[in-house]
């Protein structure tokens, strides 16, 4: 099992950098190359909220990417360090549960993206899991990998 970890500080204009990381990574573990957009697509908006998530909330702490591979599988997870309100584990609330959006934000409008951006991720991605407690936030998503594809 390969892993890269990768930690950004939270700007918009890193999320490119992950997006571009994330396709090279998934290309290399053998992620079929007509899902390299997804996956771009997927991590960019993962990232973009968790960024937006990180803004809203005056949190310094990097945004984290971490992108597994493993013997069919390759998953891509991204954290952020914004809390659940009132802290119990898998609670839905600042992130979400599941694939279903679910948000309790200051304002309507960040509530809006917020949604949006989980769907636009349920939608590209079939394996997605949503959770958040205490600590943070995780988006995790993977994909089959074709062994005989990677790339040397």
């Amino acid at each position: 099992m390969a892993t890269v970890e990768l930690r950004f500080s939270a700007q918009p204009e890193h999320v490119r950098t992950a997006r571009l990381v994330a396709a090279a990574v998934a290309r290399r573990a053998g992620v079929d190359e007509a899902v390299l957009d997804e996956v771009r697509l997927a991590v960019g908006e993962a990232c973009s909220r968790a960024v937006g998530l990180h803004r809203s909330h005056g949190i310094t702490a990097p945004v984290r990417v971490v992108l597994t591979e493993e013997e069919k599988t390759f998953s891509i997870e991204v954290g952020d360090d914004v809390p659940v309100s009132g802290g119990s584990e898998g609670a839905a609330g600042e992130h979400g549960s599941g694939s279903a959006p679910a948000a309790e934000h200051d304002d309507a409008d960040a509530d809006g993206r917020d949604a949006m951006g989980l769907a636009v991720i349920s939608g590209l991605v079939d394996d997605v899991e949503v959770t958040s407690d205490e600590h943070g936030g995780v988006i995790r998503m993977s994909w089959p990998t074709n062994p005989a594809t990677i790339a040397s």
